[in-house]
């Protein structure tokens, strides 16, 4: 007899959303109820579907779609998609066959009408998305293989960033792990002065209970890395740990210390803290907005050779109100790859 079920869980069940990931064989930062909660401006779901002894679970935020009673889903900003209690290619066909008609037909009975994810760079997601919407590829990062020794990870850095880490440590630069109030306070301005200099997007500008609440959590280890340099801070990096990865989540530096670019300090510090820890992977990420030629992807790859793809999944659930959208938005689909195309 096959047991079959699919269900979502929201955000208010916190206990039955931490339970459900953690049945899951990996997991990050970006699916658990923590980050989601923090993610409030829009509720969160955790599809959950269950086939004998199989589990595939995906977490999404619904959107109202404004001047309408239509909705879309979406992931949380990071690196998200679906997680299961096996590797994907050991998932029968039929436990993907019964998702894809359970997912569409709630989306059907919720006015959903398309759904977009990032996916995670470490998963191998086989053929979970065939004929299911859209996979498309977008860009390269960067990984850091904590499983080789400490001589192999240096061995990978650009020589230039090995020069530089070295001439930062001579000249009296030092990192310190803190969660003092005030260091978190100065690292809160030193960012919101990076993105007013790179005229980041609003999503970018977290506010001051946000950088608290997450240093500060009671459920996963987050760590804030700051350098130091005659008595004040020049830099700033947070990092996620969960499960056996570490991430390289936000970073700033001031203005007048960039040239010395105390960040390559930071993340040498993050590794060494990872490798004791004896996790499997520094995750640094990729370039700005998807790019593979930007300074910042630049500057990541100066610390390992090893890439991954980062993907995105892109699915219309209902054309026609789609289309509908699009049209009232009066935006040119051939030259516009924005997705979902109404909210451009």
């Amino acid at each position: 007899m096959t047991i079959q079920n699919f269900y979502t869980i929201e955000i208010t069940d916190k206990a039955g959303w931490d339970r459900t990931i953690k049945k899951c064989i990996f997991y990050d930062i970006y699916h658990t109820y923590f980050y989601h909660s923090l993610e409030s401006s829009f509720p969160s779901v955790l599809f959950v579907s269950e086939y004998n002894d199989e589990l595939i679970v995906f977490p999404f935020k619904i959107r109202n779609i404004e001047g309408t009673g239509y909705f879309d889903l979406t992931s949380v900003y990071g690196y998200c998609g679906p997680i299961s209690n096996r590797n994907f290619n050991d998932l029968s066909k039929e436990h993907f066959a019964f998702f894809h008609q359970q997912f569409s037909e709630f989306c059907t009975k919720n006015y959903i009408v398309s759904v977009f994810s990032r996916l995670h760079p470490l998963s191998d997601y086989s053929n979970f998305f065939d004929n299911f919407g859209e996979f498309a590829d977008i860009n390269k990062t960067v990984v850091i293989d904590l499983e080789q020794s400490s001589q192999e990870q240096i061995k990978q850095y650009r020589k230039s960033t090995k020069y530089e880490i070295k001439y930062l440590r001579e000249r009296d630069f030092s990192i310190i792990e803190t969660k003092n109030p005030k260091d978190i306070d100065d690292f809160i301005e030193m960012y919101y002065k990076t993105m007013e200099k790179v005229r980041a997007f609003d999503r970018y500008y977290y506010d001051r209970d946000y950088f608290h609440g997450f240093l500060n959590n009671d459920d996963y280890e987050v760590i804030l890395l700051m350098a130091e340099k005659d008595g004040r801070y020049v830099a700033g990096g947070i990092f996620t740990v969960v499960g056996n990865i570490m991430q390289y989540h936000l970073a700033t530096t001031a203005e007048e210390s960039i040239k010395d670019a105390p960040m390559k300090l930071i993340l040498d510090e993050a590794r060494v803290k990872a490798k004791n820890k004896n996790l499997q992977f520094l995750h640094l990420g990729g370039g700005f907005a998807g790019r593979d030629d930007d300074n910042l992807y630049l500057f990541k790859s100066g610390f390992s050779k090893n890439r991954l793809q980062f993907s995105v999944w892109k699915h219309i659930t209902d054309m026609e109100q789609y289309n509908k959208l699009v049209a009232y938005m009066n935006i040119w689909k051939s030259v516009n790859t924005f997705f979902p195309l109404y909210r451009n």
